[in-house]
């Protein structure tokens, strides 16, 4: 079994990778700060500016809630440009600039919300539409500060050091557990922990012989994931491949733990979790949208942290900790104080009134500074017995991994922990919301994106001096473009599966706890390595794409175990309502030319000997630079109108690139003719989405054959699996074909299997 030096080796290297993590965030946003002007932080999705106060608010826990938008009179529309800004964020409100001369290097922030003079001021984003932004500050009662905000400011992202504090505490934590120091630690907690970690193996299951599935449309693997799920007394691990209706299957273990049944006495309390807000509120949409009989209630749900849908979802608005303690009993006097302190907090904007515009000065400023800060001392207080009433009611409470870790549940405790997009999570976030709970679930696809790490560049260059603990066969792999190391294959969990149910009692191989090489390797990941296939489950029926479109992905990463549902097995464009029933067919097609662009599952429009060579962008740096590809993009513009003219709406389809500067190409192109509705995007973005049609530019063509991003098999995999019915691939094959075995095979099965067409634009 695993050994106390182990365990020390995994959080010293654990550490020091959260470390290099929390570094290069820091100096990429310092750098950007101080080498960019407004203009081009604007571009970079950095900075929103020329934006005016709407309000100021008081929201949970007292924080200062500041609403801002773009005013009329600096704007020809109320719309946000795009931008990278998400509830979570950190961000400065500062005063608009519209020099476009780099700005002065922002001092490193010492505290989570540090307000600052002149203007300026750190929070936290908590709420953004399409037309608003709320920023919420963490004001201490001992702050002499005054948040005095500028009539005309901007809003700047900064690096996330909350973040790493939670997981930097996490592993800590972790560590005292340990050690016997946290003495509020009970003996199935440490149990699950000394599991996750390899101290102990995982429990036997406990049969369950009179399971009821609650849905009925359930396929046969989601059933036994579900079985799975419930019958694991530590840990169990869902693997989700796309389509597969993973989401699907995690509401019903949710609905199976929260009932009484003669399995399961007692209902359980669960803490719900999400690597993104978005993976969160998906949950939470499925939660509220569940039938409900005259017998049975509905389930209990309350969502804390920033939902990323709240300004457009009332159901969900509904459901969050903010406005469920807002109708309690013991709320009307949290709410007059809070009134009261929203009422100051007015007059000190000028915004009061009496006040026409005019902001208090001098003594009077002082007097009411001081009211506002003995106000939301006496709200904090108040709430607290508010907050601890909802949460206490609430069956299910959903958060992402990292707002887990937030004063609303300190001391709470829970009987579950589920964790949605456990693939995309560093595993250290993973640990926040574990230490409330006996049990563990894990849901994701580690042949997906895994979390995006910025140090790992860094740590490449410097391969050498790192920690080296992988083998050779994987070490070769990983060069030759296949997945992590840490990934256990499908093939390996066939075989796995066969023999575990051919003798059940069989002897189990030593756990074995390595220090990651990179903070690429999740949880889910490190798991699988740990105690092999058994610890898993993999839902095999996708309810999305078309089975030539699947074919490819299932061979080769899934071990051919993907198969396609009856229903989606031959859908076509030429299937879609819009088609079978024209309103505003805008080109009369004749069978073969219908035939041609809209019954065609998969077609790839083959560049080679074209010479559409890339070029890197002129805000790239060197070969890492984001890359564009402009006759490409001509062809996917072709591509695009012939689809639209034959009657697929451009909300049907979806432009996928590994490339930002593509993106922007992209989008000059299109955008003005089609609008927003047709989406472009990075692979990146598109994660956990689909489409009736999707469109790949593949960028990369020079006679160095290198290929960068599509390199990662992953990133090619989420690429093709968003389509449904329809996948074009644009690219050239003469230089994708030499950049791993994995392309070259795919390069060989589009040869075999697509229609492959000229791509020339003469």
């Amino acid at each position: 079994m695993v050994t106390e030096d182990q365990v020390k080796d995994f959080l010293t290297r654990q550490r020091l990778l959260l470390k290099r993590e929390r570094d290069a965030e820091v100096s990429r946003s310092s750098l950007l700060l101080s080498n960019c002007g407004p203009k081009l932080l604007e571009q970079k999705g950095l900075s929103l500016g020329g934006l005016g106060v709407v309000s100021v608010n008081i929201g949970l826990g007292g924080k200062t809630l500041v609403e801002l938008e773009r005013p009329t009179a600096y704007h020809n529309t109320p719309l946000f440009p795009p931008h990278s800004f998400r509830p979570g964020d950190l961000a400065r409100i500062e005063p608009h600039v519209s020099s476009n001369a780099p700005q002065k290097k922002a001092k490193k922030s010492t505290t989570r919300t540090t307000e600052m003079k002149g203007g300026q001021t750190e929070g936290v984003v908590y709420k953004v539409s399409d037309i608003r932004i709320v920023i919420a500050i963490d004001q201490s009662d001992s702050s002499t500060e005054d948040l005095d905000l500028s009539e005309r400011c901007r809003v700047v992202k900064l690096a996330n050091s909350i973040t790493y504090d939670r997981m930097d505490d996490a592993i800590d934590q972790l560590e005292k557990r340990l050690n016997g120091q946290d003495t509020n630690t009970t003996s199935e907690q440490m149990r699950l922990t000394q599991v996750l970690l390899g101290v102990i193996f995982p429990s036997a299951r406990v049969p369950i012989n009179d399971l009821q599935f609650l849905d009925p449309s359930l396929n046969s693997s989601q059933k036994e994931a579900v079985r799975f799920a419930l019958e694991s007394p530590e840990l169990a691990c869902i693997h989700g491949p796309p389509g597969t209706g993973k989401t699907h299957t995690l509401i019903e273990i949710i609905r199976q733990l929260t009932s009484a049944s003669s399995s399961n006495p007692k209902p359980l309390r669960l803490l719900v979790c999400g690597a993104s807000n978005l993976s969160v509120d998906n949950i939470l949409e499925r939660l509220l949208a569940l039938p409900t009989s005259i017998k049975a209630e509905r389930i209990k749900v309350t969502r804390i942290g920033h939902p990323a849908r709240v300004m457009a979802q009332e159901n969900i608005l509904e459901s969050t900790l903010e406005v469920q303690a807002a109708k309690t009993d013991q709320a009307s006097l949290a709410k007059d104080v809070k009134n009261e302190l929203e009422e100051t907090l007015a007059i000190l904007s000028g915004k009061g009134k009496g006040a026409k515009g005019k902001k208090p000065r001098g003594v009077e400023r002082k007097k009411l500074w001081d009211d506002v800060k003995a106000l939301r001392k006496e709200y904090r207080q108040r709430e607290g017995g508010v907050v601890k009433s909802v949460l206490s009611e609430a069956q299910v409470v959903l958060a992402t991994c990292h707002s887990a870790g937030g004063r609303q549940l300190r001391n709470l405790e829970f009987d579950v922990a589920i964790i949605d997009e456990a693939t995309q999570a560093l595993e250290a976030v993973c640990w926040v919301p574990m230490f409330k709970v006996k049990k563990l679930i894990l849901a994701g696809d580690p042949m997906q994106l895994p979390p995006t790490i910025l140090s790992l560049d860094d740590h490449r260059k410097d391969k050498k001096q790192a920690i080296t603990i992988e083998s050779k066969e994987n070490e070769a792999e990983e060069k030759d473009g296949s997945l992590s190391p840490q990934s256990t294959t499908d093939a390996e969990a066939v075989e796995s599966d066969a023999e575990t149910k051919a003798n059940p009692d069989n002897d189990q191989k030593s756990p074995v706890l390595r220090p990651p090489r990179t903070l690429e390797t999740t949880l889910f990941d490190r798991l699988e390595k740990m105690y092999g296939p058994s610890v898993k489950r993999m839902l095999e029926i996708q309810y999305r794409m078309h089975e030539h479109i699947c074919s490819f992905p299932s061979k080769t990463l899934y071990s051919s175990r993907l198969k396609p549902a009856e229903s989606v097995a031959k859908h076509l464009l030429t299937d879609l309502p819009n088609i079978k029933n024209p309103r505003n067919t805008r080109v009369k097609l004749d069978e073969e030319e219908s035939k041609e662009i809209l019954g065609t599952p998969v077609v790839f429009f083959d560049t080679s000997g074209c010479e559409y060579f890339e070029r890197t962008d002129a805000e790239g740096n060197g070969d890492e630079g984001s890359k564009c590809n402009e006759n490409e993009a001509l062809v996917v513009k072709n591509w695009v109108e012939q689809l639209i003219d034959a009657g697929i709406e451009p909300s049907q389809i979806a432009i996928i690139t590994p490339y930002q500067a593509q993106v922007t190409l992209l989008t000059s192109i299109l955008r003005p003719k089609y609008g927003p509705s047709l989406e472009i995007g990075t692979v990146d973005g598109m994660q956990g989405r689909e489409k009736d049609a999707i469109v790949i530019s593949l960028v990369r063509s020079n006679e160095l054959r290198e290929v960068g991003f599509l390199k990662e098999k992953r990133r090619m995999n989420v690429a093709m699996t968003r389509a449904k019915r329809h996948l074009c691939i644009v690219g050239d094959s003469s230089t994708v074909r030499h950049g791993s075995r994995y392309l070259k095979s795919w390069i060989a099965w589009l040869e075999a299997h697509a229609d492959v067409r000229y791509a020339g634009l003469e």
